[in-house]
């Protein structure tokens, strides 16, 4: 791997647990009490940094979050150039990640279609039972 992709990753991912810290303990704002920071990219140059949010809630609660962190971004970066040192702080953008409610809805997919096979299943050797007698 390339030494500065080394880096960027390495800049991505102290950004990520700082933006974590910083919205759970400095924000203090109950609007922001179920955001979680997925994941951040930051750009080859590190000027950009792409945050990637999962917000616990409906698409009115996500969508406040989200704009309420757009709000405090620019607090933010100036808590990171505090905490990290970079000669250029990312400008940071945030991002609705909905992977967590695929999931969700895609595992409660998968329980539903087990069911429905269990109950075939039992049905079908109900009736063979039935069958033999």
């Amino acid at each position: 791997m390339p030494k500065e992709y080394q880096r960027t990753d390495r800049v991505a991912d102290g950004l990520q647990k700082e933006i974590a810290r910083i919205i759970q303990r400095d924000l203090r704002d109950p609007r922001l009490s179920m955001v979680t920071v997925m994941s951040v990219e930051v750009s080859r140059d590190l000027s950009y940094a792409k945050v990637f949010v999962s917000v616990l809630g409906d698409e009115a609660q996500v969508q406040e979050t989200l704009a309420t962190l757009k709000r405090a971004k620019g607090h933010i970066r100036s808590l990171l150039a505090k905490r990290i040192t970079l000669r250029i702080m990312p400008d940071l953008n945030f991002i609705y990640d909905d992977s967590v409610t695929r999931g969700t809805h895609v595992s409660h997919l998968i329980d539903e279609a087990t069911e429905r096979d269990e109950t075939i299943k039992r049905t079908s050797h109900d009736e063979s039972d039935e069958s033999k007698e």
